[in-house]
């Protein structure tokens, strides 16, 4: 057995590596996933030592390890076939998939080494493949419920960020209907918003501030109020409004 991945099928580069990773994880997920019930029945515990192998193009495989010593690719974890009547299908199936990540890391990092991989290419790789959810947290669940979680952080930042416009403790004037765009649309979004006390239009790099009374921006400079000094702000008041308080 070539640990699925063919005995010419050689990545050289980072990127082609990192196919190769991700076609043998996908061929995994749908073994533990969609393909489980076939994947099950094929892990019969009355067979000899069995391996699941994830394949390039996004096959999978439960067959007998590779015969060849050494063989020509780290091999995946043996017997896991053992085990599958000994526990609960789903823990059986959360073990299985911590293996599968195991070989589908020292397949990637053989590829690797044997190629001559600097630390520069490591370091690439590894964060290409830690940008992917292991195969352990798509069968466990656990990756949906993080991409939950950080939507709903996303959310919550975005609506704290459109509330805290009205704060003026902040250097870029936020519209009251705010759109989720990309930065280079700074500029465009907050374009009609003027300064209260010169007129001038927004812009990035400058610093503004938003009065709480009347929610009218200011450039910093023009209210004489820096960053540092903003910070320290709980509630600020333009020139007009505090002397509209000071009247009797």
């Amino acid at each position: 057995m070539d640990g699925g991945g063919g005995a010419h099928h050689n990545p050289r580069t980072v990127e082609e590596v990192f196919r190769d990773f991700k076609g043998r994880r996908a061929g995994m997920i749908k073994a533990l996933t969609t393909d489980v019930v076939e994947f099950y029945q094929q892990c019969d515990p009355d067979k000899e030592n069995l391996c699941l192998y994830g394949f390039p193009s996004e096959q999978w495989e439960v067959n007998l390890p590779a015969e060849e010593v050494p063989p020509e690719l780290p091999e995946p974890a043996l017997g896991i076939n053992f085990a599958r009547d000994g526990m609960q299908e789903k823990d059986w199936l959360s073990l299985v998939a911590v293996h599968s990540d195991a070989w589908l890391l020292a397949v990637a990092f053989y590829f690797g080494a044997r190629f001559g991989f600097d630390r520069a290419d490591r370091k690439q790789l590894f964060n290409m493949i830690n940008d992917l959810p292991s195969i352990f947290e798509v069968v466990s669940g656990i990756a949906k419920k993080q991409q939950k979680e950080k939507f709903s952080v996303s959310n919550h930042s975005s609506n704290k960020s459109k509330s805290n416009s009205k704060v003026g403790r902040y250097s870029k004037p936020q519209p009251k209907e705010e759109e989720e765009g990309l930065d280079e649309e700074d500029e465009d979004e907050h374009g009609e918003t003027l300064c209260g006390a010169c007129g001038e239009n927004y812009a990035s790099d400058e610093f503004w501030i938003c009065c709480d009374i009347c929610e009218k921006w200011f450039h910093g400079k023009c209210v004489k109020i820096t960053p540092a000094r903003a910070e320290h702000i709980k509630q600020y008041k333009c020139p007009s409004c505090s002397n509209k308080r000071a009247r009797p």
